[in-house]
């Protein structure tokens, strides 16, 4: 099964900025295991565009979809072979990002 892994900061109390040896770490030993589908970390929410195209016309608006302290700044999707699999590597993952998780399985 696929997990989509989001990785939460939070703009008034960031995580760690010097992670990225450990992350690419991590990602060396995800591949090696054979849960690695994709990552990547995401630009800030001022990069954000919205776009809302049901109506008549496209409505796009500068800045993410929803302000918040809280924002999505990277995500991962593995392949598990189960959820406690998944919440077990993401445990590891929060450590060695220094920032929230959230796991959801894609249907």
């Amino acid at each position: 099964m696929q997990y989509l892994i989001s990785v939460i900061d939070d703009k008034r109390n960031p995580g760690s900025l010097d992670r990225r040896p450990a992350i690419s770490q991590f990602n060396e030993r995800l591949i090696a295991d054979g849960y690695w589908v994709f990552a990547g970390g995401l630009a800030d929410t001022d990069a954000a565009t919205v776009i809302d195209n049901r109506g008549e016309h496209p409505m796009i608006s500068d800045g993410p979809f929803l302000e918040s302290k809280e924002y999505l700044a990277g995500v991962w999707v593995w392949e598990a072979p189960d959820l406690d699999v998944a919440l077990t590597l993401a445990a590891e993952a929060s450590k060695v990002c220094d920032r929230k998780i959230e796991v959801r399985p894609f249907q």
